[in-house]
């Protein structure tokens, strides 16, 4: 919205987060999407490439659409970080903003181990969720803005203010400030204790036979960087999938992992992580791997991972914000393929949607979903959660 007008263009990764959608609707921007790369083996999107945002942009140009902003996701939930020093240089050179959603990297700046932060990257505007890897309280975030006179600040504090409850919780925001002061006491060495620890997990669990753990070398294009604090396993090779081993760790042993897929599931370390906690983790994983019999009693091994993948070049027929606000009707399921999507469809987590309002609804989304369900996963944001039936718009 302080980037953006109706009927502007934001360029931006198909894999951004649901907040994104809402923000498309009520900016009214149109997107422009990138699909990211995606590894099927570990059914995981990880970011884009300044290649893929500079093809972007030249498309946007010949067609004579204006780009109000490109906006990127890095993180991932994943820990997969994007060039942005690359992109923030090809974005400036054309004036347009790079917004950045680092909801998941707001402890960059505090080790030399992590990825460089968004705004030493060359970001105009970073969004930070203080309350997932740092110390203050559930719901409470910080938004940072640059010097660089990209982004009108006026205009930001009215959009702040028009989304915003006129009755702040003040226990956020001192939990915010008591999180700022905490990392002001020793900026540098604070995430010692637990990069070592994240270190040791990865060492530890690289040893388990049949379990891997992701890097880099995962995906063909080069990402710059990964979070050091985020650890995503497969367990594929012991014939589980990413929900079976979420559904055995969680209720047998006691291990809630921060996010699970078809064929992965993730843990997020935190300066409240300990090496007890590690060796738990190590101990859990290490039971799937070696006790096959008490693994059989809990689920059905021999884990099919997806035959069909997620991040389809979308069609819109209709701007997010035109569909949200047209007419709609609900048709079955199974006849949807065709129609305009009138509603968010999104596996959750991680919150990224399959279809967004406007979207054309493919056969290839809807086999993605079903195989989505099939695996035992959660869909959010259409009225009928079980997906027997979706909202289209009227044509």
């Amino acid at each position: 919205m302080a980037c953006c007008s109706p009927g502007d263009t934001i360029v931006l990764p198909r894999n951004a987060h649901i907040s994104a959608t809402t923000g498309l609707i009520l900016s009214g921007a149109v997107p422009k999407y990138i699909v990211p790369q995606y590894n099927a083996d570990w059914d995981i999107a990880a970011g884009v490439t300044p290649l893929q945002v500079e093809l972007a942009i030249e498309e946007l140009k010949i067609e004579g659409r204006k780009v109000g902003a490109v906006f990127i996701t890095s993180p991932t939930y994943n820990g997969i970080c994007t060039n942005l020093t690359e992109i923030s240089k090809l974005c400036h050179s054309q004036n347009i903003p790079l917004i950045v959603d680092e909801a998941h990297g707001a402890h960059f700046k505090f080790h030399p181990e992590m990825p460089k932060t968004a705004l030493d990257q060359g970001a105009d505007i970073s969004i930070q969720s203080t309350h997932k890897v740092l110390c203050s309280l559930t719901q409470s975030s910080m938004l940072h803005i640059s010097g660089r006179g990209m982004v009108d600040r006026e205009r930001l504090h009215k959009c702040l203010h028009s989304l915003q409850t006129t009755s702040p919780s003040w226990l956020l925001l001192a939990s915010l400030d008591a999180t700022r002061h905490q990392m002001s006491q020793n900026p540098n060495t604070i995430f010692n204790k637990v990069v070592k620890l994240a270190n040791e997990a990865k060492t530890l669990i690289r040893k388990i036979p049949g379990v891997s753990v992701l890097d880099l070398t995962d995906f063909a294009d080069h990402f710059p960087a990964m979070d050091p604090l985020r650890i995503t396993i497969c367990v594929q090779k012991i014939g589980l999938s990413g929900y079976q081993a979420n559904e055995i760790l969680d209720n047998d042993l006691g291990i809630v992992p921060e996010l699970f897929s078809t064929n992965s599931i993730a843990f997020a370390f935190s300066l409240g992580t300990t090496k007890e906690h590690v060796q738990r983790l190590f101990s859990g994983l290490k039971q799937l791997s070696d006790d096959l019999a008490f693994v059989k009693e809990k689920v059905v091994l021999g884990h099919e991972k997806l035959s069909v993948t997620p991040y389809d070049d979308p069609v819109m027929s209709l701007s997010p914000r035109d569909a949200f606000f047209a007419s709609k009707m609900s048709v079955d399921f199974k006849e949807c393929v065709g129609e305009v999507c009138g509603e968010i469809v999104c596996p959750y987590p991680p919150g990224i949607p399959v279809l967004v309002p406007g979207e054309v609804i493919t056969e290839k989304a809807v086999d993605y979903l079903r195989e989505i369900k099939r695996h035992g996963g959660f869909i959010m944001g259409p009225a009928h959660p079980l997906l027997d039936s979706i909202f289209v718009c009227k044509k």
